[in-house]
């Protein structure tokens, strides 16, 4: 099912799509405003786009230095090649230590590498502790967003899932209520947790450190109470130097919305005393586009959902359309990069206007690589009606006789049988109009302007 066909689904509840659309320019809105408060923002884009280049550019140096630093603080580091291992790894950790309830903050690397599913088929229980991962957990769906899983849900569906599995009252739709309950709910997780799994926002290879952004504290209470703390990152998370960290942590939550800074922005530097750290760092297909000059940019995005938040087609959308773990404008490009034949739709979820590339903090060339991309899938024959199409146009389009000779049959159609033209731009006139046919072609009309000059 491509892109178009699931958004057509979501579009579907007008009422549902309106807010959507105006909730997440709303967080657009608080970006910018954000942004006009830093005097120095584009010199700080400029500067993190910069630092992201030179570390792809020795992307396999820093990641040995962050290796060594973080094992001499008393980390223990595991590499994974794809998600089948990363999962592997994070098991016999726990059965190692005889871990069967865990508690995990908010991953989009596990969310990639499918962590949950496996843990659970395992007969491991693993609880999302973020708020809007915990939702969407417990109505056994992805996260719709990268920073806001469940933006695409109301209050008043949130109220029934937590009366079906968390007890509250019947009706109850008040969010501080429900933040309540859910709170309730998830401490005793924490109280009880053998293990604690979070992500990582950024490794530093000068120091072997890891800093993890929430807004809730709750990779925190996942880190502090359980004796057994595994950080799971990609191999792009790594930055130089803790003075290269400081320009993303000034971009990254202003990027994602519109705060100065996370509520929790923690340092992990080695275990905590009487535990242990272990850091899974996975490639996963990362080094396979680190190697395609045309998209390796794509590896410097900070996950701060800037994109998503700006794109007319992800607001109108929903993430779910796009069925992939990453949603909108980067989703688009990392998805069919790793698998075209499956995600060949996705770069054609796009208008072309250039929004994201505006907001991105790390300059990343989206719309453009976007473009390419359907060059890509096209030319690998994964949508084979586009190159027809192509190939159709590119006739007409070298031809002046046949170009207007097609012309003059469509207008004649056009005038015969007006319906026909609604019909065949379905769904677009759907909610546009289209134009009047002129009388006469522009050709027609040059050539009547040319006699009228000449009989002067």
């Amino acid at each position: 099912m491509s892109h178009g066909e699931r958004a057509d689904r979501f579009t579907a509840d007008r009422a549902r799509a309106a807010w959507h659309d105006a909730a997440l320019w709303h967080v657009r809105e608080r970006r910018d405003a954000a942004a006009r408060s830093v005097p120095e923002w584009e010199a700080l884009r400029d500067l993190a786009a910069d630092i992201k280049a030179r570390t792809l550019a020795n992307l396999a140096g820093h990641l040995e230095a962050f290796e060594r630093n973080a094992t001499s603080r008393g980390a223990v580091v595991h590499w994974a090649a794809d998600a089948s291992a990363h999962n592997r790894i994070v098991l016999e950790l726990l059965r190692a230590r005889g871990a069967t309830r865990v508690v995990k903050s908010k991953s989009m690397l596990t969310e990639e590498c499918g962590l949950n599913p496996f843990l659970e088929r395992h007969g491991l229980e693993i609880v999302d502790t973020d708020l809007g991962e915990r939702i969407v957990q417990l109505r056994d769906e992805p996260p719709s967003h990268i920073v806001l899983p469940a933006i695409h849900l109301r209050k008043e569906e949130v109220g029934e899932l937590f009366h079906a599995h968390l007890g509250t009252e019947a009706g109850l739709a008040d969010p501080t209520l429900l933040t309540a309950a859910a709170r309730v709910h998830l401490r005793e997780k924490f109280l009880h947790a053998e293990a604690g799994i979070t992500g990582v926002n950024f490794a530093i290879a000068e120091t072997g450190g890891l800093v993890i952004c929430t807004n809730e504290g709750n990779a925190d209470l996942g880190t502090a109470l359980p004796p057994l703390h595994i950080a799971c990152m990609g191999i792009e998370k790594v930055v130089p130097s803790l003075a290269d960290l400081a320009v993303f942590v000034r971009l990254l939550a202003r990027s994602a919305t519109g705060q100065p800074i996370t509520a929790y922005t923690s340092h992990f530097h080695g275990p905590r005393p009487g535990g242990e750290l272990h850091i899974v760092i996975v490639d996963n297909g990362r080094s396979d586009l680190l190697g395609r000059a045309e998209h390796a940019r794509a590896l410097a995005c900070i996950r701060c959902g800037a994109c998503l938040n700006t794109c007319p087609v992800y607001r109108r959308s929903g993430g779910h359309s796009y069925e992939a773990v990453i949603p909108g404008p980067i989703g688009s490009i990392l998805a069919p990069v790793r698998d075209p034949e499956r995600h060949r739709s996705l770069p054609y979820a796009c208008t072309m206007c250039g929004s994201c590339t505006n907001v991105c903090p790390v300059k990343i060339d989206l719309h453009d690589q976007l473009l390419r991309l359907r060059t890509e899938i096209v030319t690998a024959g994964h949508l084979p009606g586009r190159r027809r199409a192509s190939r159709l146009a590119s006739l007409l389009l070298r031809s002046p006789a046949l170009y207007a000779a097609t012309g003059r049959v469509a207008r004649r159609l056009g005038r015969l049988l007006p319906g026909l033209a609604k019909r065949i731009a379905a769904p677009w006139t759907s909610s546009r109009g289209l134009p009047d046919l002129p009388k006469k072609t522009f050709r027609e009309q040059i050539s009547s302007s040319e006699k009228d000059l000449s009989h002067r």
